[in-house]
């Protein structure tokens, strides 16, 4: 069976739902598909907390009350635009309710291909139906990207693995494991493991693990604000920039956007995550794993220091909190042509102001669109600017199309 579509919207994270919430309000026909919050549901530290403050973990929606800040009133839940983190149930709660009342026409299967031919895209979901769009928004978030470095190669996948693969902790309980990084995703991973009665340290190349600054209302004068202004994004001029001006940053020269995004994307921990951390978790910072091999059921890395002195960690499993890059050949259900079309040797997509790829009717968001906008895209905050912005893009270009259709 196949059945056609204005818009098809693949991916139902933040920015998936928020772009459905827009085009629903604004009478465009689409479709979206994915299991809702996927990422977030299944594919994070259970326990674990928003590194984002409250005012910037929202989902974007046309109504005054679509906010966490409001969903949180109603349901009696400690909120605060910053200094009370954000757990993950919480956010799952709004995010649920969100979904509901916003895009309650989600469809939760899968993409299995995207086809392109001069009638348009064709969609074929996992049970063999066919959709048909005129236009189609990947909305596909991390999923396709995590990150796992080549020293890693050579280990099967019972000796290593990615932290996007693990929400519990309960199937490492009294093995050893070294965690591979010193951003968010390592410092969560550990805590989990050591509260799950796991053996966790972490390795990194850092010489120290960072964390957010702890959110001081006393510290916020007139003189600070000005001086270091607040963003969803961080705080100081240039993260205001970055989060309140994204088309200025879309037209910055190439080396200008790049800076920006390495100067937003250095690891850190949340603030709340320093006490559970500090004393807890053995930790082996300032070091570079140059080689990783298994030796029976072990795993035996050779760590290199700043000074060049070297040693051995041997451990049950190495898990990799090793970030995420953006490589559209990654992404399984594009057809190799649009694969090959949308991307150049792994490099970001290059897409225009309305975040539409090279491929004429295929549009990128989230963190595939961050080289383009900068680093607000690679947060959820990010999805209150794309959404409306393409959702009204997507109602003028549909309204032309019909009209054309039309006459």
């Amino acid at each position: 069976m196949e059945q056609v579509s204005e818009v098809a919207i693949i991916g139902a994270g933040p920015y998936g739902l928020s772009l459905a919430a827009h085009l629903s309000a604004r009478g465009v026909d689409f479709r979206i598909f994915g299991r809702a919050l996927d990422t977030w549901r299944s594919h994070m530290p259970k326990n674990m907390a928003l590194k984002s403050d409250g005012f910037a973990s929202n989902l974007s929606a046309p109504a005054l009350d679509s906010t966490l800040k409001a969903y949180a009133a109603k349901h009696a839940i400690p909120y605060s635009d910053q200094g009370t983190p954000v757990s993950l149930d919480n956010f799952l709660g709004y995010a649920g309710a969100f979904q509901k009342r916003f895009v309650p026409e989600l469809d939760e299967r899968d993409v299995a291909s995207l086809t392109r031919d001069a009638n348009g895209f064709t969609l074929t979901l996992e049970d063999g139906e066919r959709v048909m769009a005129k236009n189609v928004v990947l909305a596909v978030g991390i999923r396709w990207f995590a990150y796992m470095p080549p020293v890693f190669a050579g280990l099967s996948r019972s000796a290593v693995s990615h932290s996007f693969t693990h929400r519990h902790g309960d199937p490492f309980r009294g093995r050893e494991v070294a965690l591979i990084g010193s951003g968010a995703s390592a410092v969560d991973l550990a805590a989990l493991l050591h509260d799950c009665g796991a053996d966790a340290r972490i390795v990194a190349r850092t010489p120290e693990i960072e964390f957010n600054p702890v959110p001081d209302a006393d510290a916020e004068t007139l003189f600070y604000k000005i001086r270091r202004p607040a963003s969803g994004i961080g705080r100081g001029w240039k993260s205001y920039f970055c989060a309140q001006a994204p088309l200025l940053f879309y037209r910055l020269p190439a080396h200008l956007k790049r800076r920006a995004i390495r100067s937003h994307m250095h690891p850190a921990g949340g603030w709340f995550m320093r006490a559970k951390v500090e004393g807890k978790i053995p930790m082996l910072l300032g070091r570079a794993i140059t080689n990783a091999e298994t030796k029976g059921d072990r795993v035996h890395l050779t760590l290199i220091d700043q000074a060049g002195k070297g040693e051995t960690l041997s451990c049950d499993h190495v898990i990799a909190a090793t970030g995420y890059r953006t490589d559209m050949r990654r992404i399984p259900f594009l057809a190799p042509d649009l694969r090959a079309r949308i991307t150049m040797a792994g490099e970001p997509p290059i897409v225009s102001d309305n975040f539409e790829t090279q491929i004429p009717g295929l549009y990128a968001v989230g963190m595939a669109a961050m080289d383009s906008f900068g680093p607000l895209l690679r947060f959820m905050v990010g999805a209150e600017f794309v959404a409306p912005r393409l959702a009204a893009h997507l109602e003028k270009k549909t309204s032309v199309s019909q009209r054309r259709r039309a006459a």
